[in-house]
This record gives structure tokens, C-alpha cells and sequence, in this order.
């Protein structure tokens, strides 16, 4: 064959091979991206293959390497240059980007202040309080999906359920699948009917129909496939994983965090603004990283932002200083969780030193939007001790633990636990303080458990409430009532010459269950509004 013609046909078969290669594997166009040299170094072995196979040389290769060596060089010498130069951009890309000479780069991907978090970080109201993790929210949207019987013989419930704020509510939401091809191929044109949405509070699911179809999803074969899409969009960028996210008015999107390589050519990664896709309609818009509309809660994904502490914590005091003597080498614990705070999401984990035994240094708060992170000095028990704590005043029942919440309760930071069966129930709820960690207590409500968990933060002196707070009020008792609410005992009492009731809980005060009618009393109390005011304690004179 010419030498025209087998260059020609040979870019040809090359160009084929690649368009198939970049369909499926859709690599960004982009230097910075690993997969493109993969992607690259494909095409440089497809053309060289044909070159050598149209040469009409390729029953004749030699099997050995000298001659085949010298059968690259005469008919593929442009593809080996081209593959060469490409091995030497990854070394030297590597070597540019590694920490061994870019410590100190590394250690600034994640810019944190410090705190205080009694006064920083507010006391969360119980309806903001989340009941579930993610395995309960799993077996919450699949049991909901298994009662529609006209959705579940043809579709399934992924298990990316994505914790968000959604109407100033802690919710978890994720979308639906195909079973199979062939129920794709008979549900395409309707798309996908509706995602879950449940409630981390209540604990309900809901499915949530969508009367144009999502059309836009990850489970989509051909060029609806949301990545696939994405993609042709946007062919340079690189992006993180997708996260499944609905706005304020229930519309579905995929937000798809541009990633960008701050460090050398390889190295530093972050995030650069996102993509958002309307999982419907397919339209798109780029958004830097200041400018991501306030509903989006998850930008940057935990597993990131632990990497980039993870290196400051390593790295601040050098490469070496990282492998020998680990002079103030800090890393985050093994879980983290989500905290919903001024319609945001924040991620925590804990700080613990290298080598420490069971404890944490410390936790760091960082906002999944904007990546505004604060570290606050809290040195306690680190998550796994709490949950074991937790477990052990229930041990009889053998409830498990969830990994833990970090909560700010009567300004002392606080893990907060469900406790589940055997079946994946929550049953009971722990809080643990997080610098006593034996100060634990369980409760079958929330207001039960938090009754008990103030009643050993007041034993042992650990529940301070500002002066600026309280009032005193004194009087002889003239009227006494009590309820019983959320399984708690509460008294109610009347002064005389008093309209106003003072209420208090038996866990709060025990001297009130033995209070009599004409008892002189002094009682503390924190609201100063209301017919019903609430005291915090109360003694008799």
C-alpha cells in the first residue's frame, strides 16, 4: 500500500478506535487530567498497530525485540515520538507535583481559623436534630418505593442518598434507577418518575413524583447518560462525583464540582465552581466558585476536604518531619458526619494526634458550599469511644450506636447518637460529652435524653448558665400542678401575689417533688416573657 493511502486509512481506523474509546471512557481534554494521557497513549497504539498491519509486515514481525524495534522505527517513528513525550510529561508532571518537594503547598490547600465553640456554634432546636443515618434512610426509601407497586417492578432506589438541607430541614434524597435494559428501553421516553425524599427528623419517605421525567441520570445507557452529557458540554473541564441535590421548589440537579490542579500539573487538587444540570430538561450552567447558588449544600465532597486537612496536618511542619519524629503531625479520625447550620451543610471530623490512644485534639466544621472551615480545641473522647460508651449503658438491650453528631448542648460540645436494633430501628437516642465522656445518658425521646444528659452535666457542675440569663424570683408556693411530658415529670408552680406559672422538671430541681402548698421558695428562672416561664432551678427556704 502507499504510503499516502496507509497513513490515511491508518488515522482513519485510529479516529474510529478513539471515538469509540472516548464515548465510553470520556476523558477530559485537559493536561492536568491522568485519564487523557491514557486516553492519548491509546491512540498513539492504535495508529501505530495499523500502520505496521497495513505495511503488509505484519505476518513477518520477528519475535525478536531488536527486529520488532526496528519495524516501530521504520513505520511508526511519529507515534513513538509522540508516546515517548508523553511519558516523559508524566514524570516530570509527577515529580513537579510530589509532596516530597511541595510540602509546604500542600499543607495550604485548606485554609482554617480557630474558634471558640461554645459561643460559635449554636444550640440546634430538635427539629433540626437528625434521627437517621444514612443505612436507616436506605431502608426508609426502599420500603416506600416497595409500596408503589407500579414503580417497583420496573425501578430501583440507588443508595447515593445525599444529605441536604431542603426547606430549612435536614433531609437525605437520591434518585431512582432502571431495573434493567430492558426496562429502560420501555420507560426511556417517560424517564425516570420521581425521586425519595426523607425526612432525617421525622423519619418519614416520600416519594416525589415528577411529571416530566428525569432524563438525566447516571443510569441512562446513551447520550442521556448524565455523565455522558456532561461531558460533551464541557469537554475540558474535570469534574468531581456528581451529587444528587433538588432546589428549593423540588427540582432535581446534579451538581458537578469542577475540579482544578492548584499544584504543579498533577498535584493540589480542589474545587473550581460548579456545574449545575437540570436532571429534567438537560440545561447546564457553570458557576464559579463564589457565585453557586445558596441552595446547593455539597460542593466539596468530605472525602476531599478530609484529604486537604490530612495534608496540612502532615505536612505543616515539613516532608521529612511527616515520616521521622512527627512533631506535631495531626490527622483526622477514621468517620465525620454532617452538621445542618444557616441553611448550610458543614462536615466535621475529628482531629486526634498521630499515634494518640482513643482521643481527639480537636474537630474542624467546614462549610460543603464555600469550604470555610473553623478548627475548634476540644480535646475528649474521639467518636468510636463515645458510641462504645453509649452502647454500654444499654448493653442489655444491645442496641447499636450511629457514628455520632456533633452538637452544642447547654454550651458543652456533645455527641449526639440514635440507637438501633437489630433490624436497623432507631429505638433510643445518647448524648455523650464529648471532654467527660462519662457523663452519658440515654432516653427514649429527645427531651427525655437531653432531661438526663443536663441532670449529670448539673452534678457535675458542668451546666453553667449566664447570670445576664436568669432572674430570681422568691415567694411562698400558693398553687402546685404537674404533667407528665415526653416522659418527663414537670412541676408548675404559683407564687403568691403571682399570676404567672413557674415551670421546671423534677430532673432540673428534685426539691419540687416534695414542695407543699405555703413553702417559701427561690426560683431561678430564664425566661422573663409569657404566663408560663421557665426556671431552671429551684430551693427551699
Amino acid at each position: 500500500m502507499m504510503k499516502t493511502k496507509r497513513i490515511l486509512f491508518s488515522l482513519a481506523i485510529t479516529l474510529i478506535c478513539g471515538l469509540l474509546y472516548y464515548y465510553f471512557s470520556l476523558p477530559a481534554i485537559n493536561l492536568q487530567e491522568p485519564a487523557f494521557y491514557g486516553f492519548l497513549f491509546f491512540l498513539v497504539l492504535v495508529y501505530a498497530l495499523a500502520t505496521i498491519f497495513l505495511s503488509g509486515r505484519f505476518r513477518t514481525i520477528p519475535s525478536k525485540p531488536q527486529a520488532f524495534g526496528r519495524l516501530l522505527l521504520s513505520y511508526s517513528l511519529v507515534p513513538l515520538i509522540i508516546g515517548t513525550g508523553l511519558v516523559l510529561v508524566l514524570l516530570v508532571g509527577s515529580i513537579v507535583s510530589a509532596p516530597l518537594f511541595r510540602a509546604s503547598s500542600y499543607a495550604k490547600l485548606l485554609p482554617f481559623d480557630t474558634g471558640d465553640f461554645a459561643t460559635e456554634v449554636q444550640e440546634v432546636s430538635f427539629d433540626q436534630i437528625p434521627m437517621l443515618d444514612k443505612e436507616s434512610a436506605v431502608r426508609l426509601g426502599d420500603r416506600k418505593l416497595g409500596e408503589l407497586s407500579e414503580m417497583v417492578s420496573q425501578f430501583e432506589v440507588s443508595t447515593d442518598y445525599s444529605q441536604i438541607n431542603y426547606l430549612g430541614r435536614p433531609v437525605r434524597v437520591t434518585y431512582l434507577r432502571y431495573g434493567d435494559f430492558i426496562k429502560w428501553f420501555n420507560n426511556r421516553s417517560e424517564g425516570l418518575p420521581a425521586y425519595i425524599i426523607v425526612d432525617m427528623v421525622t423519619q418519614n419517605a416520600e416519594v416525589v413524583r415528577i411529571s416530566s421525567g428525569i432524563k438525566y441520570s447516571p443510569s441512562e445507557p446513551f447520550f442521556r447518560n448524565m455523565l455522558r452529557h456532561l461531558r460533551l458540554q464541557y469537554p475540558t473541564f474535570m469534574f468531581g462525583a456528581p451529587v444528587f441535590e433538588i432546589d428549593e421548589e423540588g427540582t432535581p440537579y446534579w451538581v458537578c464540582p469542577r475540579i482544578d490542579k492548584t499544584i504543579g500539573l498533577f498535584g493540589g487538587t480542589t474545587i473550581d465552581g460548579a456545574v449545575l444540570l437540570n436532571a429534567v430538561s438537560g440545561e447546564s450552567q457553570y458557576y464559579a466558585s463564589e457565585e453557586v447558588p445558596v441552595w446547593v449544600d455539597r460542593v466539596y465532597s468530605a472525602d476531599l476536604i478530609i484529604q486537604q486537612y490530612n495534608y496540612f496536618g502532615s505536612y505543616q511542619s515539613g516532608f521529612f518531619n511527616s515520616i521521622f519524629g512527627q512533631r506535631n503531625v495531626t490527622a483526622t479520625t477514621e468517620g465525620y458526619n454532617y452538621i445542618a447550620m444557616n441553611d448550610d451543610v458543614y462536615m466535621y471530623t475529628g482531629i486526634t494526634s498521630v499515634g494518640s490512644d482513643e482521643s481527639n485534639i480537636g474537630f474542624l466544621l467546614v462549610n460543603q458550599r464555600t469550604k470555610d472551615a473553623t478548627f475548634y480545641t476540644i480535646a475528649g473522647a474521639e467518636e468510636f469511644s463515645a458510641m462504645r460508651s453509649a452502647e454500654g449503658l444499654v448493653q442489655d438491650l444491645r442496641y447499636t450506636a450511629t457514628f455520632p453528631l456533633l452538637l452544642n448542648i447547654a454550651g458543652q460540645p456533645t455527641y449526639f447518637m440514635a440507637m438501633k436494633d437489630g433490624a436497623g430501628l432507631v429505638k433510643m437516642f445518647s448524648m455523650v460529652n464529648v471532654q467527660y465522656y462519662q457523663n452519658a445518658a440515654t432516653g427514649a425521646s429527645l427531651s427525655e435524653c437531653e432531661e438526663r444528659y443536663k441532670a449529670l452535666l448539673r452534678q457535675n457542675s458542668l451546666l453553667v448558665i449566664p447570670e445576664t440569663q436568669t432572674n430570681i424570683v422568691a415567694g411562698a408556693v400558693v398553687e402546685i400542678r404537674n404533667a407528665v411530658i415526653g416522659g418527663n415529670s414537670y412541676y408548675y408552680l404559683r407564687l403568691a401575689e403571682d399570676t404567672m406559672y413557674y415551670v421546671v422538671s423534677a430532673a432540673d430541681s428534685e426539691v419540687v417533688v416534695i414542695l407543699n402548698e405555703g413553702d417559701q421558695v427561690e426560683i431561678e428562672v430564664v425566661d422573663t416573657e409569657g404566663d408560663i416561664r421557665r426556671a431552671v432551678s429551684v430551693s427551699k427556704q
